[in-house]
């Protein structure tokens, strides 16, 4: 008898069978009944009924949502080496601890298990590409350790280049510094690199030199706008004045600025990455998805830091979706109107966490959408044993506010299977882990027990509780009433 084989080989030709495709397309065609062929690392077919080569592995998809890989275009992995530590911060409190203080205790090698869960983090909940909003990279040591721990993960990644501790002006136009992004830029098992920094609005401008190398060498430049109380629309203004913006930049947050600001980036065609469990739990400003709709400006979904949030864009579409219509329904209450339909639908923020991230990369050509010819990025969400998974009506309602990780059950990227029956295939979660635990240990030493329980559990402001005039405050019950009795006697 022979043993059935336990998950497709790399290179095997693939076939899901019989499940709901969304193809997210230019047509958003989706079909409620069909096959995907893989050949190679490219979608060879879609449709019902597929004719297969001999030799191809068949997948059950039936009950299940196949999509394409979803794409994270702002993700700082390397803080997932302290998985909520940060669950209870402030904006305030997370520059304070990583810009100021204790971000630069990492090492080279903390950096690395940081990436490397991260990316384990990513493939499992679904998403095959991955901007690695690398802002911790203090020395070149700490940049080949990034390097090293993409390129030996499964799934595809994007290189942000990016140092919080010393102005862009300077680290980029470091020689040795400059050499290490040339050689990640070489590197073809990278999908693309970009320069990672902030425009704080000084009327000087230092980070011009910054967007210069990123021009010399051919990158586009990804940057935190809109947060509050740091970067604002003074730093959007210089970049249009000076030339700097352009279609391929990336605005991360963008949730603070003001009219012109998104006029400027919708003139000149960049791109908005929301995280908005940050924007709604740090105070960067209130998400801005009604804003860029209104200004027409492309959208894609992010992560942002696992040090507070989800590492999954399942929650990061369901909580754009009640952002934007708890905004909706606080602006008709307060003039005494009701909404009585939704603006942003489901099918759009799913459409925002794969094609939106694939085109705001220049990637859309590649992947983003499942199309003949393309590369083989495919997630397939399928859980018989789960009954949030039946039944499935309405499919993109179905992904952004019912399926979670869990439900993932398949993950291919460039034809090769990652995922498998809702497990990791090929990654070593165990050596990761054991390296995690030893940064961890490290970690804990070098800032002291008391420092490091007093950075995971911040002051909480006092609060005033106030009096409620509804309140039966003249009723006493009859041993309060024996107890006034007393002292007055007394």
């Amino acid at each position: 008898m022979t043993t059935p084989q336990p998950h497709p080989a790399d290179g095997q030709p693939i076939i899901f069978r019989n499940g709901i495709v969304l193809t997210l397309d230019d047509k958003h065609t989706a079909y409620e009944d069909a096959d995907v062929l893989v050949i190679g690392e490219t979608i060879a077919e879609i449709g019902p009924n597929l004719a297969i080569p001999e030799g191809t592995f068949e997948i059950d998809a039936k009950r299940g949502i196949i999509m394409p890989g979803m794409v994270d275009t702002h993700r700082h992995m390397w803080q997932t080496a302290m998985r909520a530590y940060g669950a209870d911060w402030t904006l305030s409190q997370y520059f304070v601890w990583y810009y100021l203080q204790h971000g630069k205790h990492f090492r080279p090698q903390d950096y690395w298990v940081g990436n490397a869960i991260s990316a384990l983090d990513a493939i499992e909940s679904g998403i095959t590409t991955t901007v690695d909003w690398s802002h911790g990279l203090q020395s070149v040591e700490h940049g080949e350790a990034a390097l090293d721990a993409l390129i030996s993960s499964p799934g595809r990644f994007v290189l942000g280049f990016g140092n919080i501790f010393a102005g862009p002006w300077e680290w980029s136009v470091d020689p040795a510094y400059r050499a290490l992004i040339e050689t990640a830029k070489s590197d073809s098992r990278l999908f693309g690199v970009q320069l990672a920094f902030d425009v704080t609005g000084d009327p000087a401008f230092p980070e011009r030199a910054a967007f210069e190398v990123a021009r010399d060498l051919g990158l586009s430049v990804t940057t935190h706008a809109g947060v509050w109380g740091a970067t604002n629309d003074d730093g959007i203004r210089l970049m249009y004045e000076n030339g700097f913006m352009r279609e391929d930049t990336i605005y991360v947050h963008a949730a603070s600025l003001g009219q012109d600001s998104y006029h400027r980036i919708a003139a000149t065609g960049g791109s908005v990455s929301l995280a908005t469990e940050s924007e709604q739990s740090c105070g960067q400003g209130y998400p801005p998805s009604h804003a860029l709709r209104a200004h027409n400006i492309p959208v894609s979904l992010s992560v942002d830091t696992s040090v507070w949030f989800s590492a999954d864009l399942f929650t990061a579409m369901r909580a754009t979706l009640g952002a934007d219509r708890s905004l909706a329904h606080l602006k008709a209450h307060a003039v005494g109107q009701t909404v009585t339909h939704s603006h942003l639908r489901a099918e759009q923020v799913v459409d925002w966490s794969t094609r939106g991230g694939a085109k705001a990369l220049g990637k859309d050509a590649e992947i983003g959408s499942l199309n003949r010819g393309k590369k083989a990025d495919i997630v397939l969400i399928k859980n018989d044993d789960s009954p949030t998974m039946s039944p499935i009506v309405n499919p993109y309602g179905h992904v952004a506010l019912q399926a979670s990780r869990g439900d993932v059950h398949t993950v291919l990227v460039n034809g090769n299977v990652k995922k498998f029956a809702n497990k990791l295939v090929g990654a070593d979660l165990a050596g990761v882990r054991t390296k995690l635990e030893e940064t961890v240990a490290f970690l804990q030493a070098k800032l002291g027990a008391e420092l490091w329980k007093q950075g995971m559990n911040p002051d909480i402001p006092e609060t005033r509780i106030l009096d409620n005039p509804f309140m039966y405050t003249d009723y006493h019950s009859a041993s309060t009433h024996k107890a006034h009795e007393l002292a007055e006697e007394e």
